[in-house]
């Protein structure tokens, strides 16, 4: 299996919903409209595909000077503990430069996943939750 990166925002909301479906990320994978507006508005999408299947999805919001906000990392469940999660990180991490810190919301069960990513928890971070 040759897992194949590409860094695009040409992508089909269609498969964005099935990774984020069969990755278990609380994302509102069934409102396609949404999805497609989430693509066309981030600054960097990179997917991982698997014979023309898209397997994994890394998206962010960055001003490629100071901060990053990785809004979505998802992985087909299937392929998961594969590492390629961590290549979407590095690939990300690669686009913004060592100028840029990589911040990120992590779900309760992801948490040590993070950390082994290099990321470090955070006690100074502030949440306004979405009403939808």
């Amino acid at each position: 299996m040759e897992i194949i990166y590409m860094d695009t925002k040409e992508i089909q909301a269609e498969d964005v919903s099935r990774v984020f479906e069969t990755s278990g990320i609380n994302r509102p994978y069934q409102d396609l409209e949404r999805l497609k507006r989430m693509i066309e508005n981030s600054d960097i999408v990179i997917t991982a595909w698997d014979e023309g299947k898209m397997i994994g999805i890394a998206r962010a919001l960055t001003d490629y000077s100071y901060c990053c906000y990785l809004s979505d990392l998802a992985i087909d469940k299937a392929y998961q503990k594969g590492g390629i999660g961590r290549q979407l990180v590095n690939l990300v991490k690669e686009k913004i430069g060592e100028e840029c810190s990589l911040v990120l919301l992590s779900a309760p069960g992801a948490m040590d996943y993070y950390e082994k990513l290099g990321f470090s928890k955070a006690d100074n971070a502030f949440v306004v939750k979405r009403v939808k």
